[in-house]
Order: C-alpha cells, then sequence, then structure tokens
C-alpha cells in the first residue's frame, strides 16, 4: 500500500545555518514519500543556492518581504501537494523515524485534525513539549505539560491535548480544505493555537504523539526570551487569541485579567531587572493591539 505523501514546510528568515541543519535531518528520514518546500521570508541573503546543494529537489519560494509565521507558511499550503502537511520550524532537527509513528498514528485516527509529536531540547534529555492545556478564557492562561522535565519514556504515548506546538504541527489536507489556512493577522505567536481552535470548532481533535519526537531550539530567529520582538508580539497576540476565541463573561474576565494583573506584574517584573527595553516593546504590544 502506497504511502500519503507529506509535504514537509518551513520558513527561513536569516536562519540559513539552521535550515541546512534541518535539511540534513530531512535526509535521513525513513518515511520516503516526502516533498521539501522552503519558504524564504524576506532574508537580508537568499539562501537559495546553500539550501539547493544540500537538497536539491527542494522546492523553494522567495518572499520579497517577510509576511509573518502564518504568511510565510501559507505560502507553503499554496503549493504543497501533500496528503499531509507538516509545518516545522526552521531550528528543528527530525529524527530518522520522526515521520513513520506520526503518519501511522494519523492514519489510523480520521478524529485528528491536527497533532504535535513530542518536542525535546537539543540535549535529547530535557522535554520542551508533551501537549497542552487548552488557554483558560477567563485569564488567557494556558500549560505546556511535560516543559523542563527529564525524558524517561513517561511521554511516550499518544493523546488529546489542548493545542498543538506550532514548531512541529502537522495537520491532514482536507482539514485545512474544511477550515481554510493559518490566521495571518498575529503575524508571530499564537496563530497556531487558534487555528487549532478552529479546527476544533468544525468537529477535529488535537493530539499529542508522544510516539514520535524531534529536537527544537527554540527561539533562536527571536533572539530567545529577552528579545523585545518576542515581548511584543507574544503581548499582541495574546490579546488579539482572547478577543477571537471567547465572548461575553470570559472574554470580559479575560481582559480584565490581563490589564489588572498582567500589566502591573509585568511591568514591576521588568522594573524590577532594569529591561526598560521590554517594558516598552510590552506596551507597544498592549497599543498594537488596541490599534488593531
Amino acid at each position: 500500500m502506497k504511502k500519503p505523501l507529506v509535504s514537509l514546510i518551513t520558513v527561513n528568515f536569516n536562519t540559513t545555518k539552521d535550515t541546512v541543519e534541518f535539511l540534513e535531518s530531512v535526509k535521513e528520514l525513513t518515511y520516503n514519500n516526502i516533498e521539501v518546500i522552503v519558504i524564504d521570508n524576506g532574508s537580508r541573503n537568499s539562501p537559495k543556492d546553500e539550501l539547493e546543494a544540500v537538497y536539491p529537489t527542494l522546492t523553494y519560494i522567495q518572499s520579497p518581504s517577510n509576511l509573518g509565521f502564518a504568511g510565510g507558511n501559507n505560502l507553503g499550503i499554496s503549493i504543497a501537494k501533500g496528503d499531509y502537511l507538516f509545518f516545522l520550524n526552521s531550528d528543528t532537527i527530525l529524527f530518522p523515524d520522526s515521520l513513520d509513528s506520526l503518519i501511522d498514528y494519523l492514519e489510523a485516527n480520521p478524529s485528528v485534525g491536527m497533532a504535535s509529536p513530542k518536542v525535546l531540547y537539543p540535549d535529547i534529555r530535557i522535554v520542551q513539549y508533551a501537549g497542552g492545556v487548552a488557554i483558560n478564557p477567563y485569564t488567557g492562561r494556558g500549560k505546556q505539560l511535560g516543559f523542563l522535565e527529564t525524558d524517561k519514556g513517561q511521554f511516550d504515548t499518544c493523546y488529546e491535548t489542548g493545542w498543538g506546538h506550532g514548531a512541529a504541527l502537522i495537520v491532514p489536507r482536507r482539514v485545512i480544505e474544511k477550515i481554510g489556512p493559518m490566521p495571518e493577522l498575529y503575524f508571530l505567536y499564537y496563530e497556531e493555537i487558534d487555528w487549532g481552535e478552529s479546527a476544533k470548532r468544525n468537529g477535529f481533535q488535537v493530539h499529542f504523539v508522544g510516539t514520535s519526537r524531534i529536537i527544537h531550539k527554540e527561539a533562536i530567529s527571536m533572539g530567545g526570551n529577552e528579545s523585545e520582538t518576542k515581548a511584543y508580539y507574544m503581548t499582541r497576540s495574546r490579546l488579539l487569541y482572547m478577543r477571537r476565541n471567547s465572548s461575553g463573561l470570559p472574554k470580559f474576565t479575560g481582559l480584565l485579567f490581563f490589564f489588572m494583573i498582567t500589566v502591573p506584574k509585568q511591568t514591576f517584573e521588568y522594573l524590577i531587572r532594569g529591561k526598560f527595553r521590554l517594558l516598552r516593546s510590552f506596551y507597544k504590544g498592549i497599543g498594537g493591539y488596541l490599534v488593531n
């Protein structure tokens, strides 16, 4: 029986070294019915020649400007031919068997509309993601399961989860045809969680597949957790998510929680640490939401 075609889609933005390492790992996959799509999201210099030297059969799209995470991935969606579309950050590394059990699970569970594998840090010992508790509409807070735990096999199983991990999210084509592409108004962060909520509203489930695993270097392209860009978009996107995915009392309570508790707490933390640029970006994120 022929295996389903899987489209691997990654967005490169000034991360050529990481994308090369990603492609090197793709070459070692034991699952052989794949196509590889690289979207360059307006990098300073086009990495086309360097990437094609590593993976000659890849499909390369050059965007003249940075379209954001969703915009870049949606370019990939527009040309992908796969039965499954696997969205992977450019700073991820696949194991040779990363796809096999993932596709077997999705083929056996047609109610699953989105899924993510176990995500590990580069030391391969520490867990970054093993599923997530859905975002509470009253507080705007969620939880990342398994975060910073030592991997002892406790997550080598599969279950329904609150949200998939944007660094490694696989979606059947039939689901995208029903719910549409990623929402682009976020630009960065929360778009995959919003997309997952859309899948749920259309009768699909989001699952964690712990029998598959990948490595994620996490936030290399954004300069880590001390990034002003991250502070801005995390703030703006969190508020956008709350506005789009709740209503009535939960929406009012969530916004009240943010402005009465989160804002003073975050302000105090940035001030006490002397992180004035991050504080400015945090408030700019609020302003970006209000303008939007």
